[in-house]
């Protein structure tokens, strides 16, 4: 057996997880400690979970999140209102697989982005797709590409998204542009994908703030009466440690 051929051809082959594990276990002799079968199993088991790594790591890449987050490094003994049943129970992520969507509103700094971002790092790696964005900036994003003749490609890019995160929903009015977007947005995810909104605006306010009546109604019924709503309270976590609003 030519083992510099074999490796040549695993690495043609894109396995190069097994070939360099294939040329550690040759070089220092460890091949001859097990069966065919073990050793072929050993190299699969490697490439495999390479491939996973790389995939759940572009995944995370790709989402932009702002900060790591966790949900083993959640914080359940702050006094915010955080119901740890409930949150354990997002956590499963069912609430992807129904299609149904996460609110979160309180005051800055009590955890909204936080616990939003480890929930889309928790899909991440369930390799699930999520993309995290400011809301402002985002519809910034979307009206200049209007402009280029990109939009619809952003949007398709969001609205397939398994898991897509708005933080700091509200803080802005809405333009037109910026409503209509969200429309697109909401109404093509609706009972497709799962949202994830994080603001410091209490919901009672958001119809005022999207503005058109109309179409303010539209989206609000397409995003609150499909959601979980977790409505967080207490002073800020930052005067105790670093942590996202």
């Amino acid at each position: 057996m030519n083992n510099n051929q074999t490796l040549e051809k695993l690495k043609q082959m894109r396995l190069g997880a097994m070939a360099e594990l294939h040329h550690q276990h040759v070089k220092e002799n460890y091949v001859i400690e097990m069966t065919p079968d073990e050793y072929l199993a050993l190299l699969t088991d490697h490439e495999w979970e390479d491939r996973q790594n790389r995939k759940i790591n572009r995944l995370l890449k790709q989402a932009k999140f702002r900060q790591k987050a966790s949900i083993a490094e959640v914080d359940y003994t702050s006094q915010r209102g955080l119901d740890k049943n409930m949150f354990t129970r997002l956590a499963t992520l069912d609430f992807i697989k129904r299609k149904e969507n996460i609110i979160l509103t309180g005051a800055s700094g009590v955890g909204k982005s936080y616990l939003a971002q480890a929930l889309g790092q928790e899909a991440c790696l369930m390799e699930y797709k999520a993309i995290y964005t400011n809301t402002a900036r985002l519809f910034k994003h979307l009206k200049l590409s209007k402009v280029d003749g990109t939009y619809l490609k952003e949007l398709n890019k969001l609205v397939k998204t398994d898991v897509l995160i708005l933080d700091d929903f509200g803080l802005q009015d809405f333009d037109t542009n910026a409503r209509e977007a969200l429309m697109d947005i909401i109404d093509d995810r609706y009972n497709t994908n799962s949202t994830i909104i994080a603001s410091q605006i209490p919901v009672s306010l958001w119809h005022g703030i999207i503005g058109e009546g109309t179409i303010a109604d539209a989206i609000l019924d397409r995003i609150v009466n499909s959601s979980h709503r977790i409505e967080l309270k207490g002073k800020s976590l930052r005067k105790g440690k670093i942590i996202s609003k």
